[in-house]
């Protein structure tokens, strides 16, 4: 009987040696950009080193003449009735309305901001006892001309409001102001960084981490005081406002790596 000789490898043992090649391949190449990657990160392969950082404060101004003004306009009245008290109030508002859009305010820079009803007592012997009832109504101005608002304010008082505070100024574009505080806050910190490097011997590389936090306003300030809430047969004084300027302060909060 004649034995013939099997013929190896065999296709089976072919592919399966194939298969562990590819594998060790794709496992090596895996390896190696694993332990690449490890040499960029610490500079040799090992022991791994902490990234070394400073962090800085700087802090950043920007001053500008306000051109816009924000005032609070109202007028409360009490009445017997409601609707009696509703009618006066409403009369009032509407010519300080009228009178604001003749002095040049656009419909659009006047907010009602409050219209309330609520009922007045008196309290005699321990005992509450209906006196009336009061409706309050307030709107928010935008004053765009600054050379008004003295004007306006002495007209509204003029007119009958009883209600006249929250006058502050401010600029109509305040991120461009914050803006500017940035910048100057960044390169101030900057400079705090590179002066404290230079001392330390090291080198700024990138920025690791920022943040920041603003404020900053002037208050209005009055050359004069009058009184309000006289009415139409009193004389109300113009009284003198001056805006002032208004400050944008940023302070920056900056993490730079160093080498």
């Amino acid at each position: 009987m004649d034995i013939k000789p099997t013929p190896w490898p065999l296709p089976e043992q072919k592919l399966y040696a194939a298969l562990v090649t590819l594998v060790m391949v794709s496992l090596s190449a895996f390896l190696g950009l694993k332990a690449w990657n490890e040499a960029r990160q610490h500079k040799f392969i090992g022991v791994p080193i902490e990234r070394n950082t400073i962090t800085i404060d700087g802090e950043g101004k920007a001053t500008a003449i306000p051109d816009i003004a924000l005032l609070d306009l109202g007028m409360t009245v009490e009445r017997p009735t409601v609707s009696a008290a509703q009618k006066e109030n409403t009369r009032v508002m509407n010519e300080i309305i009228a009178k604001l859009k003749a002095m040049g305010v656009d419909g659009k820079d006047i907010q009602t901001t409050n219209y309330s009803i609520y009922p007045s007592y008196d309290y005699l012997n321990g005992r509450q006892q209906l006196r009336g009832y009061t409706v309050a109504q307030s709107v928010k101005v935008k004053v765009r001309k600054l050379d008004n608002v003295s004007d306006i304010l002495g007209a509204a008082g003029q007119l009958g409001a009883n209600q006249i505070g929250g006058i502050s100024f401010s600029v109509d574009e305040p991120e461009k102001l914050r803006q500017e505080a940035r910048l100057k806050a960044l390169k101030n910190a900057k400079e705090k960084a590179e002066a404290l490097a230079d001392v330390m011997g090291v080198e700024l590389r990138r920025v690791v981490s920022f943040s920041e936090s603003s404020g900053g306003s002037t208050p209005p300030m009055f050359a004069k005081a009058y009184g309000l809430g006289g009415g139409a047969d009193m004389a109300v004084p113009r009284p003198e406002v001056e805006a002032g300027s208004t400050e944008v302060v940023v302070s920056a909060n900056v993490t730079y790596e160093i080498e």
